[in-house]
């Protein structure tokens, strides 16, 4: 018998895409960061559903405001993703029967407050005994019909902007990152985005997800890549650079846009954000290649970023 860990998460997720068939037509499933659904009228809705465990997204003492706020975060940056409007939200939660209430109760603070703050309204879930804290979150929300913006549309000559800065989460921003709700619905209206991810498992890794979906490849300036400070100040084998590549939860936002409106586009965007957007690369015919442009050098770039069953 083959295990999760002799597959990893991705080999797994499209065994059980095979598993369910093809979704009905109109609807886009398994493959983006939410599902889109067709609803009556001008819209289209949106589902989304994401899960934190004790010992792999959050350590046992760490502080229950924080777990609540990166429960909702992670699935408000899935709408943010899709260019879309968060709505309602269910949260489920597995607790061993010694947690202190005081402690749950805080828990669900954290995540009624960055819920409230982006109109993502919690209106109930489920509780389960279990031996570890967890938190798994259902959300719904809508983008204009035919509008959201999925990972399958670059097209070569694309440019490829991010937003923020990326590498070093473990100091911190995986528990407080802001999900870029309004920004990624701005992208998703402006016209100017053909392909959008948020950037969970690594650049690397999710701008690989952009390639394989869209059929297409993809090449990175290493000296464009906005490097947070936490990733320069962090000690160990990996560089800065590599941090910013590969080190997950940054929660910014991925995209490409059309090579004839990049100009506009910043413009637009510096006019709109403070947020910095920085312009890191374009999308290449070389299909399912990925390359990094580093001191007059090419490197082909293997999409390493974190892994469920493998990364452990």
């Amino acid at each position: 018998m083959t295990t999760l860990r002799e597959l990893g998460e991705r080999e797994v997720i499209r065994r059980l895409a095979r598993v369910l068939g093809e979704p009905p037509e109109g609807v886009v499933g398994i493959g983006d960061d939410t599902a889109v659904i067709p609803m009556d009228g001008d819209r289209d809705g949106l589902l989304t559903s994401d899960a934190v465990v004790e010992g792999i997204h959050f350590l046992p003492d760490t502080e229950p405001l924080r777990i609540g706020h990166k429960a909702v975060g992670r699935v408000l940056s899935d709408f943010a993703a899709m260019g879309g409007v968060p709505a309602w939200a269910l949260v489920d939660v597995v607790a061993p029967a010694s947690t202190e209430m005081e402690r749950l109760e805080s828990v669900y603070l954290g995540a009624q407050r960055l819920a409230g703050a982006h109109g993502l309204r919690i209106v109930g879930g489920d509780t389960a005994g279990g031996p570890l804290l967890e938190l798994h979150v259902f959300g719904v929300g809508w983008v204009a019909a035919g509008k959201a913006v999925r990972r399958s549309g670059a097209r070569p000559g694309d440019r490829i902007f991010v937003t923020g800065s990326l590498g070093g989460s473990l100091a911190g921003k995986h528990l407080d990152f802001e999900p870029r709700v309004a920004e990624g619905r701005w992208l998703g209206e402006s016209g100017f985005v053909t392909a959008m991810i948020d950037v969970s498992d690594g650049l690397i890794a999710d701008l690989r997800h952009i390639i394989e979906e869209s059929h297409v490849g993809a090449e990175i300036l290493g000296e464009t890549i906005p490097v947070s400070d936490a990733a320069r100040s962090l000690t160990g084998r990996d560089s800065a650079l590599a941090r910013a590549l590969h080190d997950g939860e940054d929660f910014e936002l991925l995209f490409c846009v059309m090579p004839d409106q990049a100009g506009a586009f910043a413009d637009a965007w510096r006019k709109r954000f403070k947020l910095p957007c920085t312009e890191i690369g374009r999308v290449t015919e070389e299909r399912g290649r990925l390359t990094l442009l580093q001191c007059e050098r090419r490197l082909d770039l293997d999409a390493d970023g974190y892994e469920h069953f493998r990364s452990r």
